[in-house]
């Protein structure tokens, strides 16, 4: 358990808030120096609150609290840097964001390179139409979780990648050479693949591959657990592709 502490103006980013009591709310917080943190906001739903503008997803933050980090209680807030909102077609990839953090990174768990990919993914976010941003993310987060993934070797035989070959990806496995790739949708060619390695998403068969290799990374780590946010997105690209 944490020792109590008083902290002023960290920064931090509004992962998720659920109310608590009629004037109250529970946050969770992802800040830079304490990892993910959980604190009470007291009347912060009053109408005449002046948090109740500041504490919103998205917005870079600086957070005062007092006691432990696990439950604590907030003591001040304010925007902690330019507001760049991200646009209704983005909103989601925020979320997915978000729901990973919560859904994978423990508690008072610092990781400041995983803070600042998390800042530079929703920046990248509010000026870019595509998922780049997401992919490069998530290769970081499970770097910084000790899940980091050997994509320029074959895992069975140890041999370096050869980028004409195709190759399958087998979560808590690794990288295994396809026999007969013909008809077979998740054979991945090699230099796609090691594209991937190196966090090159330029091309789109590399930026395919990487989708298909991280959801599968991240799920094994979910343990099976699905992510709310990602089901709303295929939902709606779904509904997309029906109009």
């Amino acid at each position: 358990m944490s020792a109590p502490r008083r902290v002023l103006l960290e920064p931090a980013y509004l992962l998720h808030h659920r109310p608590w009591s009629d004037t109250s709310r529970i946050l969770e917080l992802m800040s830079r120096n304490h990892g993910r943190v959980t604190l009470f906001a007291r009347g912060v739903r009053r109408p005449g609150s002046a948090l109740r503008g500041v504490l919103q997803p998205f917005v870079p933050l600086l957070v005062s609290w007092s006691g432990r980090a696990d439950g604590g209680t907030l003591t001040g807030a304010e925007i902690g840097g330019a507001l760049r909102p991200l646009p209704p077609a983005q909103l989601m990839c925020g979320f997915y964001l978000n729901e990973l953090l919560l859904r994978l990174l423990p508690r008072e768990d610092r990781h400041d390179r995983l803070f600042d990919a998390y800042a530079d993914a929703i920046g990248q976010l509010a000026g870019s139409a595509d998922h780049r941003p997401l992919r490069v993310f998530e290769l970081i987060l499970l770097e910084e979780l000790g899940y980091g993934l050997e994509l320029a070797r074959d895992a069975a035989s140890g041999a370096p990648l050869e980028p004409d070959r195709y190759y399958h990806f087998q979560a808590g496995r690794g990288v295994l050479a396809a026999g007969d790739v013909a008809g077979d949708p998740d054979a991945i060619r090699g230099c796609d693949m090691l594209a991937v390695s190196r966090g090159e998403f330029d091309q789109p068969a590399a930026l395919a591959a990487a989708r298909r290799i991280l959801r599968a990374a991240i799920g094994h780590c979910l343990e099976g657990r699905g992510l709310h946010s990602r089901e709303v997105m295929l939902a709606l690209r779904q509904r997309e592709q029906d109009a």
